[in-house]
């Protein structure tokens, strides 16, 4: 791994080929893409970035997720030009902006973990936002919060090595960046513009994923021409983290069928 801490956007990058950049979720960061993008390597360039306000990036002025989109797209006209699209949970979300606002750097997309809109389920944007923020303004850090929160978003029992490195990718999280996330996100809602999506999408979902769940993903796969739906069984919402090779399987497959065509 080849780490570039360069100002504005940092990245971690491995291999050699078209390019692939994966952009991470919420309290997520760069490393926690390690373990799909080594298979990969290969035969691809993989890039995964700190987010515009993590790790090692510089913060947004006003952080959206459309102005996150933009940074992307100006990261992946840096790396060349074109890319090839991974983003799980929030990273996602922007993925999906991005290939909205920027079509023409997008080559396909796997959107992982992921929604095309906020609280489907109903979740209330206040509460959720007020329940996330409160520890934060009363000074709690990362390391108070994050193992259990990330226990709570995984399946049953999950390998103490996929905690651990989640709970290491996810310590690099400024505060400030956390927070400005968590209010950005409830604003979310791409549904109606699916149907404007023209390129290769691959939507994978971890069975047990009770965050972003399997009808979260049909939607997805059902609004976007030709999108292929996978569910990785026994995962739950951290799928990279839970099942890596699995993911970098069926991203592999999916890359090497855009090849062909």
């Amino acid at each position: 791994m080849r780490d570039v801490d360069a100002t504005p956007i940092a990245w971690r990058e491995l291999g050699e080929g078209e390019t692939v950049l994966f952009l991470h979720g919420l309290g997520m960061t760069r490393t926690g893409w390690d373990a799909v993008m080594r298979p990969l390597a290969t035969g691809y360039r993989c890039v995964a970035w700190d987010m515009p306000g993590y790790g090692a990036s510089m913060p947004l002025e006003h952080f959206s997720l459309e102005a996150a989109a933009d940074a992307a797209a100006g990261l992946i006209v840096e790396l060349g030009g074109s890319a090839h699209v991974v983003g799980m949970s929030m990273g996602g979300m922007v993925a999906l902006q991005l290939a909205l606002r920027h079509p023409a750097v997008v080559r396909s997309l796997v959107l992982v973990d992921t929604s095309p809109a906020f609280g489907l389920d109903g979740t209330d944007p206040d509460e959720w936002q007020a329940a996330r923020l409160a520890p934060l303004l009363a000074g709690a850090q990362i390391e108070d919060f994050a193992e259990p929160v990330l226990r709570g978003v995984m399946a049953p029992d999950p390998d103490p090595a996929a905690v651990a490195l989640a709970v290491q990718s996810m310590l690099r999280v400024p505060i400030a960046g956390l927070m400005q996330t968590i209010a950005a996100l409830p604003a979310h809602d791409v549904r109606i513009r699916l149907k404007e999506l023209s390129v290769p999408t691959l939507v994978l979902v971890g069975e047990l994923d009770e965050e972003t769940p399997l009808a979260y993903a049909q939607t997805l796969a059902d609004g976007i021409a030709g999108a292929e739906l996978h569910v990785l069984p026994a995962a739950g919402h951290l799928t990279p983290f839970e099942a890596p090779l699995a993911v970098a399987a069926l991203i592999g497959d999916h890359l090497q069928a855009k090849e062909l065509n």
